[in-house]
């Protein structure tokens, strides 16, 4: 698994253990939920305001060091 697919992976889990479905989460942050599927399939890079970011922190329950660095991967596909 390269650190890109992990960084999935962990970003999905994340957003499991907090008990919010992707649509949930789109929704308090004010994206898509077809962006966050994009985002844990990685097939786009999160761009996220720092107001954005906030709220994804604090509904994951997390600090921003837990947040992959990268959430999708723009050179190797599963």
């Amino acid at each position: 698994m390269t650190s890109s697919q992990s960084g999935q992976a962990n970003f999905k889990q994340l957003r499991e253990q907090a008990g919010l479905s992707q649509e949930a989460l789109a929704r308090i942050i004010g994206v898509s939920s077809k962006t966050v599927s994009n985002w844990e399939r990685g097939i786009s890079v999160a761009s996220l305001t720092v107001t954005q970011m906030k709220s994804l922190c604090d509904s994951l329950n997390v600090t921003l060091d837990h947040l992959p660095d990268d959430f999708s991967s723009d050179t190797e596909k599963p």
